[in-house]
């Protein structure tokens, strides 16, 4: 199945060299561009696609808006990838923040972008782990609750750890000794009790509250 993408980004050669790099691929395809985060939500409509790069400077409406504006105006919004300059930008983390499922470079090999798209548009999140611990570093927002209002069970607590280590879900299975299938339900769950939409919010929120902390 064809991927659908969505390009956004004010500058046209980041656009056009986007655009080559995706439509070079038999499975992925850029269905529209916008220069502006304004222009998101009606392209969305129109085109539905799977995943959109969303550049986090622009001019007009920023993507941090045009993501949060987009997430809670739909009732099945495709996945955002933030599309960036500098990895340790403000700007970027407040964009994961509001739903964004990761971030990319805009210096990325061609192999990288083709990657990232297709790990996003399979519903997972593309984490770094020592870039998201710097950025929550520099920008997060810290509470003392240590998630204890979510009720984690100890082994969803454990998943939840892991998954902030930047492990896989076939990597936590191997810790944890446990089936692949066991370990969907309780990222399943810790997700659902979090209230967040994916594992890059669910880090978020594991850092800013104290319960990972974010050292090295």
């Amino acid at each position: 199945m064809t991927i659908g993408v969505l390009i956004v980004d004010d500058d046209e050669l980041v656009r056009i060299g986007l655009r080559a790099i995706i439509d070079a691929q038999p499975d992925l395809r850029v269905l529209a561009e916008a220069v502006d985060g304004a222009e998101v939500p009606p392209l969305v409509a129109r085109h539905r696609p799977q995943v959109v790069l969303m550049d986090v400077r622009m001019p007009g409406i920023d993507g941090i808006q045009a993501t949060r504006h987009l997430l809670a105006s739909s009732t099945d919004p495709p996945r955002v990838l933030v599309v960036t300059t500098f990895a340790n930008d403000e700007y970027v983390y407040e964009a994961l923040r509001a739903g964004a499922s990761g971030f990319l470079l805009k210096r990325a090999r061609p192999a990288e972008v083709v990657e990232a798209v297709r790990v996003v548009a399979r519903g997972e999140s593309l984490l770094f782990p020592a870039a998201i611990r710097r950025l929550v570093g520099a920008y997060g927002r810290r509470g003392a609750d240590g998630l204890r209002a979510a009720r984690l069970t100890e082994r969803e607590a454990e998943v939840l750890r892991l998954m902030a280590a930047g492990l896989s879900n076939p990597e936590i299975a191997a810790r944890l000794v446990v089936g692949v299938e066991t370990v969907k339900t309780h990222v399943g769950n810790v997700l659902a009790k979090l209230g967040v939409r994916d594992r890059t919010q669910a880090v978020i929120a594991a850092y800013e509250s104290g319960f990972v902390i974010p050292a090295g």
